[in-house]
């Protein structure tokens, strides 16, 4: 299976298109016919997802192809002919909701075209397709596009192909992927933005929307594990709805959303675990590196038994995102989101952000003068909800909104950083207590000792930061 992210512009180009001169090498000509699955009402592709078996040289594979923005997640597994196999069927559960995918078009393309290079790199591939879509084995529609597809990081390269296509009549397009053009379908666009006039429950709820689209977009790559970062991101919109729905409260009939909030909390706690292991390994692994040789094969035994942790936590979270539960709160989020809500209190988004910094505010006041690990986590926590609630607010506050969300997010990054630091040192002391062998041991100790001396450089930073994010609050929010 392979999962990479790419990066892409799309062109038309008419039946006398030539691709001008390039540098680099002629891609291997090739033949295929394509059959796209969806559900019965296109689901998957009402957010911009496709499926598709290939037949090449009597070859079958399966694909899938999630947009996200700028960059897609692909998705390539061998198969047969038949309904899409399960492991497809799982990456798709999200958006699928379990109904059963059956073709809906299919496609015969010839496709050639052109590695890129510079000096001896690779950095682009642009590939001129010709389509032809097929209904009861005739052609019912032609059309020819180029892709170009970016290899590496540098999306100059994309700009600059892109300007000599359009110089040779290319027309650039929107990335549409194949099957809607076959289909004659638009792409989904976001619902607009509410206006900074419009009604704060509006905004609430344009929130949230965009908070469940990542949980959506994110949830296949949180299944196939391979980047730990989306994970991290899945998560991420889970705490911030978690924060709207609580900053929301006032606006709302009582008692409204804590029971989106719980079942939020249920899930966020099954991915928190997973990923804590993962930023954990991550930092031992950087620190590791620069023992000696003999203390990193000791190093080893704890990172081994840290992975093997991890993995019964994946396993656990597999589980979970594959709970009917999982599934009746995302339908009960789109729900929520799609109802009408007629405010319970007069309140606007500048209230609620005002309401929130001042809560933050007197948390820091009330710490003791050596505040202990469970005090500047609670401050963290306020200093999550301050920052989403500003967030909310910002179109309708301006500036000082702006200015003030960029000293909380430092904030919090710091003390993230501490709390990090707090639950490696918990963790790594229960690896020490169970050691076996001095080298084991004594690595052990050593790197307990470094997050002690991390957790105190956040206790630090934090003092240092904290006067700044205070003035900008008060000229925020008063």
């Amino acid at each position: 299976m392979k999962e990479p992210n790419e990066r892409t512009l799309t062109y038309d180009v008419g039946a006398a298109f030539r691709l001008p001169q390039l540098p680099g090498t002629p891609l291997t000509r090739r033949a295929f016919v394509s059959t796209y699955y969806d559900t019965p009402d296109l689901r998957l592709a009402r957010h911009g997802t496709t499926v598709l078996r290939r037949m090449e040289r009597r070859k079958s594979r399966w694909q899938v192809k999630l947009a996200r923005g700028v960059a897609r997640l692909d998705v390539e597994l061998p198969g047969a002919a038949g309904p899409p196999p399960e492991a497809i069927n799982k990456i798709l559960l999200a958006y699928a909701r379990g109904a059963e995918l059956l073709p809906v078009a299919t496609l015969a393309a010839r496709r050639s075209g052109v590695l890129v290079r510079d000096l001896d790199s690779p950095v682009a591939e642009v590939v001129l397709e010709r389509v032809s879509v097929l209904e009861d084995g005739h052609v019912a529609q032609q059309f020819r596009e180029i892709e170009v597809r970016l290899i590496g990081h540098d999306e100059d390269v994309l700009q600059r192909l892109g300007a000599l296509l359009e110089g040779s009549g290319a027309k650039p397009t929107a990335t549409r992927p194949k099957l809607f053009r076959a289909l004659g379908l638009d792409l989904p666009e976001a619902p607009p933005s509410p206006d900074a006039r419009a009604p704060a429950a509006d905004h609430i709820k344009a929130m949230m929307r965009v908070q469940l689209e990542a949980i959506r977009a994110h949830d296949p790559g949180t299944r196939l594990g391979t980047d730990p970062e989306d994970l991290h991101k899945m998560r991420t919109s889970i705490r911030r709805l978690r924060a709207i729905l609580r900053a929301a409260r006032p606006l709302f009939a009582a008692g409204w959303g804590e029971e989106l909030r719980s079942e939020l909390d249920w899930l966020g706690t099954a991915l928190g675990v997973v990923r804590d292991f993962d930023v954990l390994l991550g930092s031992l692994r950087a620190e590791i590196a620069a023992f000696e040789s003999a203390e990193r094969t000791a190093s080893r035994r704890i990172v081994d038994r840290l992975s093997a942790e991890r993995t019964r936590a994946r396993v656990h979270l597999q589980t979970v995102l594959e709970d009917p539960r999982y599934l009746a709160l995302l339908d009960r989020l789109e729900e929520f989101i799609e109802q009408h809500h007629e405010p319970a209190a007069p309140i606007s988004l500048a209230d609620i952000a005002t309401a929130e910094f001042k809560k933050l505010r007197k948390a820091v006041e009330k710490l003791p003068e050596e505040p202990t690990d469970s005090n500047l986590h609670a401050v963290r926590i306020k200093a999550k909800r301050a920052r989403y609630a500003a967030e909310l607010a910002q179109a309708s506050v301006g500036r000082s909104a702006e200015r003030f969300l960029t000293k909380v997010r430092t904030l919090q990054d710091i003390l993230g950083e501490h709390q990090d630091a707090v639950v490696a040192e918990e963790r790594l002391r229960a690896l020490l207590d169970g050691a076996r062998g001095r080298r084991t041991a004594f690595v052990a100790g050593r790197l307990v000792e470094q997050q002690h001396w991390r957790r105190l450089a956040a206790r630090q930073a934090f003092v240092e930061r904290w006067p700044k994010v205070e003035r900008r609050g008060r000229k925020a929010w008063g």
